[in-house]
């Protein structure tokens, strides 16, 4: 770990609402567990600013040295349309609109998800889970769940006992803030409305109706798994039955994470989580993006300048170097006037990252005070970073290092010691690129070109896997006149560029 991190690391715990000093289970070991999307839809602005919010948090703490394991996962299976309890199946009403299969469906959404965050520049996960992938681990907790007496099976679904959880001295609405047991007891009986005991209690399982396309065996009978349970089942598999860190979006603090705590009690008896994270709302012009008022941009809509609503078109850099002058846990405003201070900032940035990495030390009379600033300087990022990941902060020290750097490029001498240009050199370079994930727009170029060849390869693997080998040709011969050359071995496909 760097010299300059004698600063303690605090994170804000949802849980407690207050900032905590972190202490992972296993030091330098982190676990990480960040809710991904249900890829039913392109992926918008609002998912984008959660997870390039939990990408800062993942590189700092690599960039402290930690050693982190990323788990983020898909979900393609079992979220119900507004997140209810009844209903159909996002992905499977996608399926029907679209008339696909709900596989094409979830196969389009998670190429188009990771195609934007390779824009993004945003690190992939180290392990990637989808629902449907894991049913065996989801039906084998709900087992757990009612042996321990904390659910019930109602006609082939399975609902977890809010009333039982709460009586054997556990807190359902510890992170929300709600006192269910206030809400249970002003709630009216369900008088056969509901198989459910208690309107609080939610689906660990449910039974399939006959139009259910997505449905799996169970010891209940056929059904799927409920939402909630997904990233239990997953976050235990991969990190244990206790782990350090969960992150989200402020909307899934309740119920879904509120949901996954009282599972992960009542299944292994312990707090699933050390840290709860959650990332505030995106706003467009003041107000909250929203499809049906038509207040809404997607990526692609953003990086083409294919819209109404900001008169031009941003790149994914200038997009990312905007999001962090706000703290995640901040609402953030999408604005063309926001917008184009971040793009003059973002290359003033990057140009004195130019300036510095061609700049050849010139020895000068030394000011201790002018050292001792830079010093300071260096420190400060890494005690905002440590302040619950305080971007917006962090940056600003960022450019009064510009100011520095602009200063010592037009100096015969320099009034700094050699030491103290290159420490300031390596923080300068590392906070942008190594924290922040920023890259000039030229190596920026570069990745989206990346991008384009990856999501092409991913594209052909899938035809060749579905037997369409005219379209796996085609894009081979496509690519190879355009002077690209794949390669197929059995680890998989790779390019060069001739």
């Amino acid at each position: 770990m760097s010299d300059y991190t004698n600063s303690t690391l605090m994170i804000y715990n949802s849980l407690s609402g207050k900032k905590e000093e972190f202490k992972p289970i296993q030091t330098p070991n982190v676990g990480m567990y960040v809710c991904g999307p249900t890829v039913y839809s392109n992926v918008h602005l609002g998912n984008c600013r959660t997870f390039l919010s939990f990408d800062n948090v993942v590189r700092y703490l690599k960039f402290i040295g930690y050693n982190v394991r990323y788990v983020r996962n898909i979900t393609d299976a079992g979220h119900l349309v507004d997140d209810a309890e009844e209903g159909e199946d996002k992905i499977s009403k996608k399926a029907r609109l679209e008339k696909l299969e709900p596989m094409e469906i979830v196969q389009k959404y998670t190429l188009d998800f990771h195609h934007v965050l390779r824009l993004f520049n945003a690190l992939p996960p180290n392990i990637e889970p989808t629902a449907t992938g894991h049913i065996i681990e989801q039906i084998e907790m709900v087992k757990q769940i009612i042996h321990n007496g904390f659910a019930y099976e109602v006609n082939g679904s399975v609902y977890f006992d809010v009333k039982k959880y709460n009586e054997k001295g556990y807190n359902y609405g510890e992170l929300s803030g709600r006192n269910i047991d206030d809400l249970i007891a002003g709630s009216r009986a369900l008088d056969g409305q509901s198989e459910k005991k208690n309107p609080q209690d939610f689906a660990l399982w449910k039974k399939a109706s006959p139009a259910h396309i997505m449905r799996w065996s169970s010891p209940w009978g056929e059904g799927f798994p409920g939402w909630h349970l997904e990233c239990s089942a997953m976050g235990t598999k991969y990190l244990g039955e206790q782990f350090d860190i969960h992150g989200g979006g402020m909307d899934l603090k309740f119920p879904h994470h509120e949901c996954e705590i009282a599972q992960g009690k009542a299944c292994n008896g312990i707090e699933p989580v050390n840290y709860w994270m959650h990332a505030n709302m995106l706003t467009l012009n003041g107000k909250k993006m929203s499809k049906s008022t038509g207040n809404t941009l997607l990526p692609h809509e953003l990086f083409s300048g294919e819209n109404n609503i900001l008169g031009k078109a941003y790149s994914p850099m200038v997009v990312r170097f905007f999001m962090l002058q706000a703290h995640y846990r901040s609402i953030l405003d999408f604005s063309a006037e926001a917008l184009n201070a971040a793009e003059k900032g973002f290359h003033k940035l990057m140009n004195a990252k130019k300036i510095i990495n061609q700049l050849q030390y010139k020895k000068g009379t030394v000011s201790e005070s002018e050292n001792n600033r830079i010093n300071q300087l260096i420190q400060d990022c890494y005690t905002n970073m440590n302040d619950d990941f305080n971007t917006p902060k962090t940056m600003a020290v960022l450019f009064e290092m510009v100011n520095k750097i602009n200063k010592l490029n037009t100096s015969d001498n320099m009034d700094i010691s050699e030491e103290v240009f290159s420490k300031m050199k390596t923080t300068f370079n590392g906070f942008i690129e190594d924290v922040f994930g920023l890259q000039s727009e030229e190596q920026a170029d570069d990745s989206i070109v990346k991008g384009v060849l990856n999501l092409l390869i991913e594209l052909r693997t899938e035809a060749k896997n579905n037997k369409n080998y005219a379209l796996s040709d085609k894009i081979r011969d496509e690519l190879n006149t355009l002077g690209v050359q794949l390669k197929d071995s059995k680890e998989g496909t790779t390019f060069s560029i001739n």
